[in-house]
């Protein structure tokens, strides 16, 4: 990795291709297994609290494990299927994985599941790649240069009635935000929620929510790029998420653009003042 002379401050650039060829080689790991519109060929087991889990994201996983470990070895890691080391707590980097976000429509052949990567410096996304190897799209960002998919340049919606916003998550989430805010469309919950925040930054989606209990894993790459592409990501109080605490869980959240989320705010907690002061 290169470092810039500005307070030794690192420039990622030179792991921007390398991240994207990783991202691309696990999705082909993943794709091995996948079968469009059919269960996957992979072998399923429950973890603990009955989520599922597959072989193909255990060997995602390992892959991503040693490929990311060797292109920056002094990261800490932190991803959904190893074992938590809290040494990672306090650590300058650390890589943030999700060998495959949204496995219950890889395991029933559903597209809409990704391959979700972060690279955190001091606790904040800096490098961001959600891949979505059955839909061949690749989102990525890094801090500072925008937000891209495929290679080309993406930007949030320029919608700025929220009556008239796309909505897209948990359907509780949808109606509670339906109810305060007439005239929303409702759209299909996307399975993976990497890529739900993911099309925010593409413009597909105006509005996603999050339920509670998400990880680090889930959005710290998505963070990153619907922020690159004008949007933010944060809790219902307004406030950005906090990558790498001891418990890498999360509240409620929401993403939209920048036009659009202080007023989603205000009008879901009913808290102008609040929304405003974000």
């Amino acid at each position: 990795m290169v470092l810039s002379t500005d307070h030794s401050v690192p420039s990622f650039m030179p792991l921007a291709d390398p991240l994207r060829e990783a991202a691309r080689e696990a999705g082909a790991i993943a794709q091995r297994y996948f079968r469009p519109g059919e269960k996957t060929s992979a072998r399923i087991w429950a973890k603990d609290g009955g989520s599922p889990v597959t072989e193909a994201d255990v060997s995602v996983d390992a892959f991503l494990k040693i490929r990311l470990s060797q292109l920056l070895p002094e990261a800490a890691w932190l991803s959904e299927e190893t074992a938590d080391n809290h040494q990672r707590i306090g650590a300058r980097l650390v890589w943030i994985v999700d060998p495959i976000d949204g496995t219950r429509a890889f395991l029933s052949g559903h597209h809409d599941w990704s391959v979700a990567i972060a690279l955190l410096l001091d606790d904040k996304p800096v490098l961001g790649v959600v891949h979505a190897p059955a839909l061949d799209t690749l989102y990525e960002a890094q801090a500072g240069t925008g937000a891209r998919a495929n290679g080309a340049a993406i930007g949030v919606s320029a919608r700025s009635d929220l009556r008239k916003a796309g909505i897209s998550g948990p359907q509780p989430m949808i109606d509670a935000a339906m109810r305060r805010v007439g005239g929303m469309t409702a759209l299909a919950k996307v399975p993976s929620l990497a890529l739900r925040l993911a099309r925010v930054a593409a413009g597909d989606i105006d509005v996603a929510l999050v339920s509670r209990n998400a990880r680090d894993w889930d959005l710290a790459a998505a963070d990153l790029i619907v922020r690159e592409a004008g949007g933010r990501v944060s809790d219902l109080a307004g406030s950005a998420p906090r990558y790498n605490a001891a418990d890498p869980v999360h509240g409620e959240l929401v993403a939209a653009s920048s036009i659009l989320h202080p007023r989603l705010i205000e009008a879901m907690t009913g808290t102008a003042e609040q929304s405003r002061a974000v």
